[in-house]
């Protein structure tokens, strides 16, 4: 298919709580093609499905060389004392803060023939299917940040040239 543009903070997808697929059919085959598309360039560790437009529950992967999808996503299992993370997001542009993540994360979710899956790890990857899921849940990773690093990141976010 092809990848898609990414909504950026501001845009009203981006704080919806994401609808269930309840049908696999070609619309939804047509946005994991889409999401994987949009998760292949350089620089991207998940695209959620909010971030192209979509309001249903879905995000692809790119992490370590592992490409990958989920439908329907929930995480089941996060662990280990959180700890500070660098973090971005494609949907705050330019902009890194320390966000609080578990070091470990596991998620299940649907594949294209409605089959359960599961995904975990370590890093990376437990940061991804972390914020991700957030993404489906309405929320960015800003919503995350401690108070003073909120103030300063919602500065930042009205100083850029994007906003």
């Amino acid at each position: 298919m092809t990848a898609r543009e990414i909504r950026i903070f501001g845009d009203p997808v981006l704080k919806t709580v994401s609808d269930e697929i309840g049908v696999i059919d070609d619309r939804v085959r047509a946005l994991v093609d889409d999401l994987l598309d949009s998760v292949r360039l350089p620089g991207r560790a998940g695209v959620a499905a909010a971030q192209i437009g979509v309001n249903l529950r879905a995000f692809s992967y790119n992490v370590d060389g592992e490409l990958g999808y989920l439908l329907n996503p929930r995480l089941v299992e996060v662990s280990g004392e959180p700890v500070l993370m660098d973090e971005g997001c494609l949907s705050v542009p330019n902009l890194w803060f320390k966000t609080l993540r578990h070091p470990f994360a596991r998620a299940v979710g649907l594949n294209l023939d409605g089959e359960e899956v599961e995904v975990s790890g370590t890093g990376v990857l437990a940061q991804a299917l972390q914020h991700e899921t957030d993404h489906l849940d309405g929320m960015l990773y800003l919503d995350r940040l401690d108070k003073p690093t909120r103030r300063q990141a919602m500065r930042e976010v009205r100083e850029s040239d994007w906003f």
